[in-house]
């Protein structure tokens, strides 16, 4: 008697147990290494722009380390600039500007301690010499480059009517294309970065603004002794002569004796 074999049945893998995930820790953000190297100095003279040779002879100077008075002076091929510590046959190198300005390498560190201490250096109550602050230059440069951006930005981010107000303050014609417009604003900002700034959000840019276009519209009539109403020729204000009339007229709609004027001009303007 035979017996049939049944097949074995078929089914899935058990599925794998889990393992578990194992945070990698997060690894710190790698600092760019940098060595700032100490770069020449350049020195200029306050009075002279032509040639200028520095002093050296009989060159005093208290060293607070020996707690003394030394003479120093620079001889090129000596490390030390007091005159005590280096060999008598040594000579002294002459130090000369040159249309007023001398350049310090940095591998000259015996000189630039000797311009450093030298009494006619401005910073030690001296007359002759002193170093031009690069560094600081360049940050003036570079906080000014900053101002000229926020300003130009300026341009991109406000209303149009913020714009123009601006625009009119400045004498700029709007009666023009608004790339046209942009283009002298843009102008302005980068010659005066932060007065185009402060023009902004300024009540009397905005009433200069308003007032010109009142008068462009035939409601006011500015004329060089005064500001008039266009439809009834009744006077409004005199200007003092010698004064602006534009001028004039914003600061009195500021005050509070012109804000009935002022607020009369808006609603014809609206």
């Amino acid at each position: 008697m035979t017996t049939k074999s049944t097949p074995a049945k078929r089914g899935r893998k058990p599925a794998a147990k889990p393992v578990a995930e194992t945070a990698s820790p997060k690894k710190a953000k790698r600092s760019i290494q940098r060595k700032e190297m100490p770069q020449a100095l350049e020195y200029e003279a306050v009075r002279s722009r032509g040639v200028m040779m520095l002093m050296q002879t009989g060159v005093t100077v208290y060293d607070e380390e020996a707690d003394m008075v030394r003479e120093i002076r620079y001889c090129e091929n000596e490390p030390s600039i007091y005159k005590d510590e280096q060999n008598e046959k040594s000579v002294k190198t002459p130090i000369v500007f040159r249309l007023g300005k001398m350049m310090v390498r940095r591998t000259q560190p015996n000189l630039m301690e000797f311009m450093s201490k030298h009494p006619d250096n401005e910073k030690n109550g001296g007359s002759k010499f002193r170093v031009v602050e690069k560094e600081k230059k360049a940050e003036v440069s570079v906080d000014r480059e900053f101002l000229v951006m926020d300003a130009v930005s300026l341009i991109r981010t406000k209303d149009l009517d913020d714009l123009l107000a601006v625009a009119i303050s400045f004498n700029i014609n709007i009666d023009r294309a608004v790339n046209e417009i942009k283009h002298d604003l843009i102008v302005k900002a980068k010659a005066a970065p932060d007065t185009f700034i402060k023009a902004f959000d300024n009540p009397i840019v905005a009433m200069k603004a308003s007032i010109k276009q009142a008068e462009k519209m035939q409601i006011i009539s500015i004329q060089e002794d005064s500001i008039r109403w266009f439809d009834t020729n009744k006077n409004i204000i005199t200007v003092p002569p010698g004064k602006d009339p534009t001028d004039t007229f914003v600061r009195f709609c500021l005050t509070e004796q012109g804000s009935t004027v002022a607020a009369e001009m808006e609603r014809q303007l609206s």
